[in-house]
């Protein structure tokens, strides 16, 4: 069950970052806050998908 959901969590990684990237294109966000704006909403994900894991663990 662990393999799976490690793979479920790459995936949302990377279409969060699709959907970061095409929020960026749409919204004309400036090239020099685009690592910033990457940063974020990257953390936060990585954030709510440890804390999902860690919930399904002790559960």
């Amino acid at each position: 069950m662990y393999f799976y959901f490690i793979l479920f969590a790459i995936f949302i990684l990377y279409y969060i970052n699709h959907l970061t990237n095409s929020l960026c294109i749409v919204r004309e966000i400036p090239e020099e806050r685009q690592p910033n704006v990457f940063r974020t909403i990257n953390i936060l994900i990585t954030i709510l998908l440890v804390s999902s894991y860690i919930e399904i663990l002790y559960s």
